[in-house]
């Protein structure tokens, strides 16, 4: 069935004709308006990712609130409140510059925030996460799930060499991180952040978010900052003022994750890139 279809069955005359908004791997989104009020309708496989939504919904500003999830042919959907902004990916140097305080400043406010459940890692639509403290959450992360099946057969000896020296090298690490447990986004960029800049509009899609210590997401910021040459006149580091024995052994831990995801998905570019990247963070 088609979203348009769908919409029609779903909601009728109340709703007008949904136009794409956009597709990652796990859902695909579209956009229109339901009794007058601007909506997005995402379509996937995995309810949890939109109890998720959910629940960030419930705790963070800037997250779109969630109205309605429901089950959907060959899936779910979920419908929530429209944002409206620029992709922070999309921003050049400037503004960049513009957007970062703020971006900034919604991470720290992120991480007052008590989440609700128990445990460490990725969580669920009740709030509940799967590890007994963080350092076996970050450790989890040579361990295949049943989304992501395969994985280690399909890394290249290059980047298996790299994923078993950063393994190590994050277990070392993982000793001395402290328990602390707040809600983490795990996926800025990616066309996840919304500025009309001096504000951050939103943070969408919450799939990846786990409970932890919040300057996961600062790590984040440092790892992926030299995918985008357009900000290289900004010194990221400096910014964060973060404390670089815990943004280092984070740095780890996305790199590691990537080589896994990178090896499912099949993108030997970004699979050789993270290997490389990775390997230099255990040098450095």
């Amino acid at each position: 069935m088609s979203a348009e279809a769908f919409v029609r069955a779903r909601f009728g005359a109340r709703a007008t004709t949904p136009v794409p908004l956009g597709a990652g791997w796990w859902s695909r989104a579209y956009a229109f308006t339901l009794d007058g009020r601007e909506v997005v309708i995402r379509f996937g496989k995995y309810v949890e990712d939109f109890r998720k939504d959910e629940v960030a919904g419930r705790l963070v500003a800037p997250a779109p609130r969630v109205l309605e999830i429901g089950e959907a042919p060959d899936g779910y959907y979920c419908l929530s409140e429209r944002a409206y902004g620029t992709h922070l990916d999309d921003l050049d140097e400037a503004g960049m510059r513009r957007a970062l305080p703020a971006l900034l400043a919604t991470l720290d406010e992120l991480s007052r925030v008590q989440p609700p459940g128990r445990g460490y890692g990725p969580f669920d639509g009740t709030g509940t996460a799967p590890h007994a403290s963080w350092a076996e959450a970050l450790l989890a992360v040579n361990e295949e799930n049943p989304r992501t099946p395969g994985w280690h057969a399909r890394l290249t000896p290059a980047a298996a060499q790299a994923f078993a020296e950063g393994y190590a090298a994050l277990r070392e690490a993982a000793a001395g991180l402290p328990d602390v447990r707040r809600i983490l986004h795990c996926d800025l960029l990616y066309h996840n952040v919304l500025v009309d800049a001096p504000r951050i509009t939103a943070l969408l899609d919450w799939g990846c978010a786990m409970y932890g210590d919040p300057l996961y997401d600062l790590a984040w910021l440092a790892y992926w900052w030299p995918w985008y040459p357009q900000w290289a006149g900004i010194d990221i580091r400096a910014a964060l003022a973060a404390d670089g024995r815990r943004l280092r052994a984070y740095q780890l831990h996305i790199g590691l994750a990537h080589i896994a995801w990178y090896a499912f998905t099949g993108n030997g570019e970004h699979l050789a890139r993270n290997a490389l990247q990775l390997t230099h963070l255990v040098q450095g």
